[in-house]
């Protein structure tokens, strides 16, 4: 854990509720990687990884008037934003291979893995009597996602904002959450990727939110800040 605050719930947690994309669910770094180098871009998975990571900060400046991450707008500000870090800055190779992406395995596209300590992580909060749940901003195929990669059976529910028709950081897909989790806002705690649309938004609905950061790359912020998923939950259940 960083030297950020701890997340500090008023009362005991008895909930922990996660995002996915970016969380639960990785990114394949390794396709991406596999077409880049097929037109002649030679990167590895983990400078795609890495470029991944700064384009979700520089991502948040158009997230913070409450842009919907569901957008083509911001799918596109987020994929070139990817490419910059990795070099790629020719508009031409910007927009066809952003016509890959949108083509690439409909619909579930690029995120179809389980980061590699989400399992434990969710069974260690299981094993500490909370409630596990997944608020996403999704196109309606988050459930079959956590289903395919194992990570369902971990999870008291699901909450997809195609599905229920409002998305994050609108505070009521995170007050839907908390019915479904059966407590008040101030005994649980949401993790994600994304500081405006994450923590911020959690914040509004009244949970205290946990921002991931793998490489400290968003900075001094305002709210706890994780490494890993794991390292969330075990600092979460340690407070």
């Amino acid at each position: 854990m960083s030297a950020s605050p701890r997340p500090s719930p008023r009362s005991r947690p008895r909930a922990i509720i996660f995002d996915a994309g970016n969380t639960l669910l990785r990114m394949n770094y390794g396709v991406i990687a596999g077409h880049l180098n097929g037109r002649g871009h030679a990167v590895s998975d983990a400078l795609v990884h890495e470029a991944e990571l700064r384009a979700r900060v520089r991502l948040d400046v158009h997230l913070a008037p409450g842009a919907s991450t569901e957008s083509g707008a911001i799918h596109g500000y987020y994929l070139r934003y990817l490419l910059e870090h990795l070099g790629i800055a020719d508009e031409a190779e910007i927009e066809a291979i952003a016509s890959w992406r949108r083509e690439y395995n409909p619909p579930v596209g690029l995120w179809d893995a389980a980061d590699s300590e989400a399992a434990d992580a969710l069974e260690r909060v299981t094993r500490a009597g909370l409630v596990t749940g997944v608020i996403s901003n999704s196109n309606g195929s988050v459930a079959s996602i956590l289903e395919a990669t194992g990570l369902a059976r971990h999870l008291d529910f699901v909450i997809d904002s195609s599905v229920v028709g409002v998305e994050k950081p609108d505070p009521r897909i995170f007050d839907l959450g908390l019915r479904q989790a059966g407590v008040p806002a101030d005994a649980a705690v949401y993790v994600g990727d994304l500081y405006s649309v994450d923590v911020l938004g959690a914040r509004r609905a009244g949970l205290d939110g946990v921002l991931l950061d793998p490489r400290g790359f968003w900075g001094p912020r305002d709210c706890a800040v994780a490494r890993s998923v794991g390292e969330a939950v075990r600092v979460i259940l340690a407070a």
